[in-house]
C-alpha cells in the first residue's frame, strides 16, 4: 500500500510533457514580440518535446542541391503560408511562443536542455559572413550529409566535422515598448545567441521581460566553431526536449548558463570590445554574488582560468561575447 501512494504522488508530482509540431500556426517567423499569440501554454516545470525548422526555404534548398523529396513538408507548409505581416522583420523560422504560467517580468526562466535530436540528414552551410571577400561570388550553400550514427559530417574527403547539435536561438519576448524585434540580433532576452556551448545537458538561464515570459526556439545547429564567422554553422533542423522553469529566486541582467563543466556569462553589443566588457561582468558579478569572492579575486581569476571567447560576429548590429569559467576551479566553492 506504501509503494502505491508514494508511485501516486510521484506521478502526481510528475512534470508533464508537451509535444509542440511546427505548423504555419505554431511558429513566429523572424521576431520576438511580447503582444505575439501564444502557441501553448504550459506550468513552470513542464517539458516541451518541440520541432524545429532550419533557416532556409525549399527554394533555395532545392538550387543548393537538396531533392524535393527530402525537403521538409513542414517547411513547405509555413514558407508558403506564413506571409506579408505575419513574416520578418528577421529571418529566422522559430517554434513559439510558449507562455509559462507564473512568469512575470523580473523573473529568470531556467531553460534546462534534456535532449536533442536530427530529424533530417542534411545540413548547410554558406559563405557571407565577417570577411565575404574570401567567398566565391555567387556560389550556392554546401549541402553536407550528417551521419546521425557516428555523429560526424565529411566537410571535404579527409575532413570530418564531429556534430554537437544545439539550438542557435532561444530566447523570450523582449519588454513590450520594444515591439517586435528582429529575431537577427541577440539580446537581454537571448534570442539568436549562436552559443555553441548550449548543447543537451546544459541550462540557459533568461531575464524575463513580459508575462509567461513567451519562449521560442529555432536555427538548429549540427556544429558550428565559435564566432560563426561565414554567418552560419552546418544549418539544420532540430527536435529538442527543454524542461521551462520560472525562477522567481533570481534575478538577472543578462542571459547566463551553465554546462557539466563550465558557468558561463554572455552579453552583446555592437561593439565587441563592450560586448567584452559585458560579459567579463557578468562573470565576476557572478563568482561574487554566488561564490562569495571579492572583486578583486573574481576579477583576477578570470584571467587566470576563465576562457573568453568571441560567440559571434554576424548576427548585426550585436556581436556576442562569452566567458566560461570551469567548474573544476571552483570545487571548494
Amino acid at each position: 500500500m506504501k509503494a502505491a501512494v508514494m508511485a501516486l504522488i510521484a506521478a502526481a508530482s510528475a512534470p508533464t510533457t508537451h509535444r509542440l509540431e511546427v505548423t504555419p500556426s505554431t511558429v513566429a517567423y523572424g521576431y520576438y514580440w511580447a503582444d505575439a499569440k501564444p502557441v501553448l501554454r504550459i506550468d513552470s516545470g513542464d517539458i516541451i518535446d518541440v520541432d524545429t525548422l532550419l533557416t532556409n526555404t525549399p527554394t533555395g534548398l532545392e538550387k543548393a542541391g537538396v531533392p524535393e523529396a527530402k525537403i521538409q513538408q513542414s517547411l513547405k507548409d509555413v514558407v508558403e503560408q506564413v506571409t506579408g505581416d505575419r513574416k520578418g522583420p528577421g529571418g529566422h523560422i522559430l517554434t513559439g511562443p510558449v507562455y509559462v504560467e507564473g512568469a512575470e517580468p523580473g523573473d529568470v526562466l531556467e531553460v534546462k536542455i534534456l535532449s536533442i535530436s536530427l530529424p533530417i540528414d542534411y545540413g548547410y552551410n554558406g559563405c557571407k559572413g565577417f570577411l565575404p571577400q574570401n567567398c566565391e561570388q555567387d556560389a550556392p550553400y554546401e549541402v553536407l550529409t550528417l551521419d546521425r550514427q557516428r555523429m560526424t559530417s565529411e566537410f571535404l574527403p579527409g575532413i570530418v566535422i564531429p556534430l554537437h547539435p544545439f539550438f542557435g536561438s532561444m530566447g523570450v519576448a523582449p519588454s513590450p515598448e520594444t515591439g517586435r524585434l528582429s529575431s537577427n540580433p541577440p539580446g537581454r532576452h537571448a534570442g539568436n545567441l549562436d552559443n555553441r556551448e548550449l548543447v543537451a545537458g546544459s541550462t540557459l538561464y533568461i531575464p524575463v521581460f513580459a508575462r509567461g515570459a513567451l519562449f521560442e526556439i529555432g536555427d538548429g545547429h549540427a556544429a558550428q566553431g565559435d564566432g560563426e564567422v561565414d554567418q552560419t554553422a552546418i544549418e539544420t533542423s532540430l527536435r529538442g526536449r527543454l524542461q521551462l522553469t520560472v525562477r522567481k529566486d533570481m534575478k538577472l541582467t543578462w542571459p547566463r548558463a551553465e554546462t557539466a563543466t563550465d558557468y558561463i556569462s554572455m552579453a552583446t553589443d555592437p561593439d565587441l570590445a563592450e560586448a567584452a566588457r559585458g560579459a567579463i561582468q557578468e562573470m565576476v558579478d557572478f563568482l561574487v554574488a554566488e561564490k562569495k569572492l571579492s572583486r578583486h579575486q573574481a576579477y583576477q581569476l578570470v584571467s587566470v582560468a576563465g576562457n573568453v571567447a568571441v560567440t559571434q560576429l554576424v548576427d548585426k548590429p550585436n556581436v556576442g561575447v562569452h566567458v566560461r569559467m570551469p567548474k573544476s576551479v571552483l570545487k571548494a566553492k
